[in-house]
């Protein structure tokens, strides 16, 4: 009995040894993919520079056409429009590079099935040596997502993702260029704000940053304006509006009343955009740089509701984050002269403590106007510099309970908050010599 249980143990030991290879056989001849998937097929596959146009018939829409125009795009159908040049970099990358889920029928006896007898999109893509290529587009699948898509040249159907088809399957309102204003910010030189008080203007300066020049020239905060510019640049047109709509808002617009005017210049010349609002609080634009008038948000209305003080660079001191290389301080009771020599802090060929001396440029940095007083400055009461980039200087006068103060070679004054003043001065009285135990 005992010699037949062995050899009925062997046995199925050898088919559970044939079974588990014929198991990893099958693994290693699966195709890679999450679970077993089939891989994704490739089916189009175009270099991005060499297509001259694309063309998509819809069944249900007018027919989307770009074309080349020098070293970029333009929309020439249902009409000629400005392209989105993001948009149009997104469709050329979708229909260069286009992969199938799956093969769902080799032969099919009829497209009509899978709605590719008259498909609701064809994609026409014309080659720079005069070829062309062209994807069908059917039917959503029933089952597993996706739509059916078939390509020439190649009688097989398959599924296509629904990411896939979206990025390939657009209309031309997909692809225009929607902003309200169309300015290169690198290129601008000048921007001009008119409201109801005086106009602002902005120039560039010696360093590529705005400064304020009319009402009279005064330092900008250059991340105020360039918030002005990012905000008007982000300021988009409703392109799927009725001629109705359209001519509603032309109405509106012209009953409301002038709120602000922005004149963009640079090299490729100048963009007015008008702003107007209503009693209603609705703003309206209406752009030099495209036809029509547009509707604003409440937000963006407001960001064009503002003068010059607004714009005004508050902090005393540019030298931000930059580590200064000197630092003077002169009052009453204090006078320091501070240099970088190394990593220590120097003051009188003594080594300073570099905690105090951090507080001390802290603080300078921090200093930041209340306000913008015509007159007030006396004598006065402290006298800084700060040697970063450029050597700046800096003069705190006392006027009753105020502090002014004024930048050497600008006439603009700076009222300081009481707080900033006494905590500069602590700071000051702070700085120590760096103790000798911590000297190497």
């Amino acid at each position: 009995m005992r010699p037949k249980g062995l050899l009925i143990a062997t046995a199925l030991l050898a088919v559970l040894g044939g079974l588990v290879w014929w198991s990893n056989k099958n693994k290693k001849d699966e195709p890679a993919g999450a679970e077993g998937a089939a891989a994704p097929t490739k089916i189009l596959t175009l270099a991005e520079a060499g297509i001259n146009k694309i063309e998509i018939r819809h069944r249900e829409a007018e027919t989307t056409r770009i074309e080349r125009d020098g070293s970029g795009w333009k929309i020439t159908s249902p009409q000629p429009l400005p392209s989105d040049r993001d948009a149009i970099n997104s469709l050329l990358s979708a229909v260069a590079n286009v992969s199938a889920d799956k093969v769902v029928e080799e032969k099919p006896a009829d497209l009509a099935v899978f709605g590719l007898k008259q498909p609701s999109s064809v994609v026409t893509i014309t080659l720079k040596d005069g070829k062309t290529r062209t994807l069908k587009l059917g039917d959503d699948a029933p089952v597993g997502g996706g739509s059916y898509v078939q390509v020439d040249g190649d009688p097989r159907v398959f599924t296509l993702a629904s990411f896939a088809r979206t990025n390939i399957d657009k209309l031309a309102v997909d692809l225009r260029d929607k902003r309200i204003l169309t300015f290169d910010n690198d290129k601008l030189t000048r921007i001009e704000l008119a409201t109801k008080g005086p106009a602002v203007e902005f120039s560039r300066n010696a360093q590529n940053e705005w400064a304020i020049v009319k009402p009279s020239p005064m330092r900008a905060d250059n991340w105020q304006v360039e918030e002005l510019l990012r905000k008007l640049k982000d300021l988009k047109l409703d392109p799927l509006l009725t001629s109705d709509q359209q001519a509603d808002l032309e109405k509106q617009f012209k009953s409301a009343a002038p709120l602000a005017t922005v004149t963009l210049t640079g090299a490729a010349g100048t963009q007015q955009l008008e702003v107007r609002k209503t009693k209603d609080n609705k703003y309206y634009a209406h752009s030099s740089a495209v036809e029509g008038y547009h509707l604003l948000t409440e937000d963006n209305g407001k960001d064009f509701d503002k003068t010059a003080a607004d714009f005004r660079n508050k902090k005393l001191f540019d030298f931000g984050f930059n580590d200064p290389s000197k630092v003077e301080y002169k009052d009453a009771s204090r006078q320091l002269a501070l240099s970088k020599s190394g990593e220590k802090w120097m003051a009188n060929l003594k080594a300073m403590d570099p905690v105090g001396v951090q507080s001390l440029i802290d603080r300078l940095r921090d200093l930041s106007a209340a306000g913008f007083p015509d007159s007030g400055f006396t004598t006065p009461l402290i006298e800084l510099a700060v040697t970063a980039r450029t050597t700046e200087r800096v003069s705190i006068s006392k006027a009753g309970d105020k502090y002014i103060a004024r930048r050497e070679g600008e006439p603009a004054l700076y009222q300081l908050d009481a707080k900033s003043v006494e905590d500069l001065q602590k700071a000051a009285a702070d700085v120590k010599e760096e103790p000798k135990a911590a000297k190497k």
